[in-house]
């Protein structure tokens, strides 16, 4: 295999250094190492949609499948205007190690279609979400590669995929996670991202002896992961200074009242004008001086230009790849702790296992084991990761994707791909 740069040219020419990293230090065979450094598929299709005005729109979507080797492709479906070929394979790979790390039964995948979903209608969205489904559904499949929620797609969507592979296939509540309730989804999945990191967080605290209500943390993005992240935290009293989101960003050093926030978000769509905050834009709150800095927002916002500003000891990814390479090694120069997205935000994807197992089984749990169940996946892969870097004296990100990579490679070897 031919090394890459030693600066990333793309995004995903980042996450294969980092695996070449890896695999130096696993000692990992070239062969191996040649299969993940690329996707398995890759599929590009085009996505036209009749809008509501009666003229043609047509959007490009992807469906990228990463790595299958610990059983069936899983992974999101983004709806952005940044989400193109190089964005959606790295998500994909990122998916393969967030699975592992978990002990998920999956593999990764991810798709995409590069649009902005806030300037399009709930039926423009029906149509494009329908036919991008049957433009992929020969690739999907119960045991075969599971879709779910990402930016831009919620439980809606993933009902209307459900519905487009099901005409075709038949009733398959299984095809797609992050579903309604009323549809076979799972008590705890639209939570369960932003509830995760809480978990993360409050382990990290309870071992370094960091009282709730003295940590202060600022939350980059109030999408669907900042949301319940910020409930989380407020109901176990830490003290959240900071919440921001496209429009830019609010800051109180008290700390903000997030309950009354959700309310004031109801009638006003919109974070600025808080009664007892003042404004602060997203740049801004990347340097505040706090306790723990958590980008929950887009990818590759922290780098070589703005990590010498960060002031927060722990940086926490809720976000998928926030930090780059590049504004890593200057993190970690400066003794800056990251507790990486592969596990901070792993929640989301455990839940979703737990709903295509629910599926699988037509059993549903209640909210009570969803739960349980959560915390004791996501701790326990806290746990490794936090071993293996004493152990190894590895930053946290280095030693989850140890163990991650490791386990993708046994399956390998074990199943005998090379």
């Amino acid at each position: 295999m031919t090394a890459v740069e030693s600066q990333p040219r793309s995004t995903y020419d980042g996450v294969r250094m980092q695996l070449e990293a890896v695999a130096a230090r696993l000692h990992l065979e070239d062969d191996i190492l040649r299969l993940l450094a690329q996707p398995y598929r890759e599929l590009r299709v085009e996505v036209p949609v009749r809008m509501d005005d009666g003229r043609l729109e047509v959007y490009t979507g992807y469906r990228v499948q990463h790595n299958g080797a610990r059983g069936p492709y899983k992974g999101g479906v983004r709806f952005h205007p940044s989400a193109d070929i190089d964005e959606v394979r790295t998500l994909a790979a990122l998916m393969t190690w967030k699975c592992a790390l978990m002990d998920l039964p999956f593999g990764g995948a991810k798709g995409g279609i590069q649009c902005d979903p806030q300037l399009m209608s709930e039926g423009e969205l029906n149509r494009l979400t329908r036919r991008y489904t049957q433009n992929i559904s020969h690739l999907i499949g119960v045991t075969r590669d599971i879709p779910g929620p990402d930016m831009g797609t919620n439980a809606n969507t993933m009902a209307w995929m459900m519905d487009a592979y099901g005409q075709t296939h038949g009733y398959s509540p299984g095809i797609v996670t992050g579903k309604p309730l009323d549809l076979g989804g799972s008590y705890g999945r639209e939570e369960a991202t932003g509830h995760g990191v809480a978990l993360v967080i409050e382990e990290w605290c309870r071992e370094n002896g960091r009282e709730p209500s003295e940590t202060t943390i600022a939350i980059q993005g109030y999408g669907n992961v900042g949301f319940w992240l910020a409930d989380q935290l407020w109901k176990h009293n830490f003290r959240v200074v900071a919440l921001s989101d496209i429009s830019g960003g609010i800051y109180n050093r008290a700390g903000l009242d997030v309950v009354a926030l959700e309310g004031y978000m109801r009638e006003t769509h919109g974070l600025r004008g808080f009664p007892g905050s003042v404004p602060l834009s997203n740049e801004a709150l990347l340097a505040l001086d706090c306790d723990i800095l958590v980008p929950a927002a887009l990818g590759d916002v922290i780098d070589e230009h703005n990590a010498g500003s960060v002031r927060a000891p722990l940086v926490v990814e809720a976000a998928n790849h926030p930090v780059t390479p590049a504004g890593d090694a200057v993190l970690t120069d400066r003794g800056i702790t990251l507790i990486p997205d592969i596990l901070a935000n792993g929640g989301g994807v455990t839940v979703s296992y737990f709903e295509w197992t629910q599926n699988v089984q037509q059993y549903r749990w209640d909210l009570e084991t969803v739960q349980r169940e959560l915390a004791k996946t996501l701790l326990r892969a806290y746990a490794a990761v936090r071993d293996l870097a004493l152990q190894d004296g590895t930053s946290m990100r280095e030693a989850a994707l140890d163990i991650a990579v490791g386990r993708v490679a046994r399956a390998i070897r074990l199943r005998d791909f090379v």
